[in-house]
């Protein structure tokens, strides 16, 4: 044998040798990756998530938008508005307790149509609840008498009542629409009654459980709100208000006169609607870190997107709907965006149908609107998302 032979063969057996090495470090790496899987932290069975996925609208070049760097992550865009919004769905009523148990002391109750924002989903007594706030009531209700999520956020606006809240000191609520009949009570400055028909000139109103009035337009400011879940006390609260309702049937018209025109308007008053505009975004920019309420009733106390709009515009005197939808649709008249000025609402699409979300335009191409649970109320380039609407309110 040569030597270049010798050579030859001393290679061969060191590469087979080579290969038997790298597979078995190969399989003692498959070997450690399993090991570690095996060995992760079990999952905690009692508290899941809820996981209900946001539409997005058809890819095309029509909708597809440059985001600014850093606008938003990845994670926040995969979190829908309305996750965790849920409505109730019983013939009367639930009651909200203060463990996910029927042994539960009861702390609240949320009627027919509340609204409530889902905090977790709890393994409880026979099934799944929600730990859920709405209003001053937080506790716990099992998830079979709620509509959620999605679900929930497309049928919202079945779900929102109008209210009629007292400017003057005190109003009368006639049986008819005039001053001439008879008068059945009043309600006092502040006071809020449900609508049952807006009439123009005169409002329907619903004055006690089995009596309907008419009150004047004219003396009244028109409000969409949820209704949410009361606690004890509040029923308490409510219950007296209702049996003082009826005791003010009892005073006669001679004592009473039509109205006490003692009205509260704004405490500024505005030279152009360019001042107002700007008033009513610095009034909105106030509330920059405040934090996001599926369905909250208040500014100061948390609110979702279109409730951010339209309680900082009810602020100012304006009655706009309590819905993206509502005011997609309803508030104010529609504008080009390139006719955009600061206090416009500017109304979005996830899905390519409908409109989903709103914020309000601050100008400089920016928006402040209540974003989401996870980031609260934010500045941000308007044109983050696809844009279907503007809205102006004011003029």
């Amino acid at each position: 044998m040569n030597r270049k032979n010798i050579v030859m063969g001393v290679l061969g057996c060191f590469g087979v040798v080579l290969c038997f090495v790298i597979s078995g470090i190969q399989g003692k790496t498959q070997n450690i990756s399993t090991i570690n899987n095996e060995t992760e932290a079990p999952v905690e069975e009692n508290v899941k998530e809820i996981e209900i996925e946001e539409s997005r609208p058809e890819v095309s070049e029509n909708n597809i938008k440059q985001e600014p760097a850093n606008d938003r992550s990845e994670e926040e865009e995969d979190e829908a508005e309305y996750t965790n919004f849920a409505i109730a769905d019983v013939d009367n009523y639930v009651n909200v307790r203060t463990e996910p148990s029927t042994e539960g002391d009861i702390i609240g109750k949320m009627y027919d149509g509340s609204v409530a924002e889902i905090l977790t989903v709890v393994e409880g007594e026979d099934g799944d609840w929600f730990q859920i706030t709405s209003g001053n009531a937080e506790g716990y209700i099992k998830s079979e008498y709620f509509i959620y999520g999605e679900d929930a956020a497309s049928v919202m606006d079945e779900y929102v009542s109008i209210y009629a809240e007292v400017l003057a000191d005190r109003l009368n609520v006639r049986a008819g629409q005039s001053i001439d009949e008879k008068r059945i009570g009043y309600i006092d400055k502040g006071e809020k009654v449900k609508v049952t028909e807006n009439c123009g000139e005169w409002i329907r109103v619903q004055y006690t459980e089995q009596k309907e009035g008419y009150v004047s337009a004219e003396y009244v400011m028109l409000l969409e709100e949820y209704k949410y879940a009361k606690t004890l006390e509040e029923e308490q609260a409510e219950k007296a208000v209702k049996e003082e309702r009826e005791e003010r049937e009892n005073i006669s018209s001679q004592e009473m006169p039509e109205v006490i025109e003692n009205i509260e308007l704004p405490a500024d008053t505005y030279t152009s609607n360019e001042q107002l505009r700007k008033a009513v975004v610095d009034h909105a920019m106030q509330y920059v870190g405040n934090r996001y309420v599926s369905g909250g009733s208040s500014l100061a106390g948390g609110t979702d997107c279109s409730g951010f709009t339209c309680f900082v515009y009810a602020d100012f005197g304006y009655s706009i709907s309590r819905t993206p939808s509502g005011q997609f649709s309803g508030s104010g008249r529609s504008i080009d965006y390139s006719a955009i000025q600061p206090g416009d609402i500017i109304c979005y699409s996830s899905n390519g149908k409908s409109c989903t979300h709103v914020g309000l335009y601050i100008g400089n191409g920016q928006i402040v609107h209540a974003a989401n649970s996870r980031r609260g109320v934010v500045v941000q380039n308007a044109d983050y998302d696809t844009i279907i609407g503007i809205k102006n309110v004011i003029d």
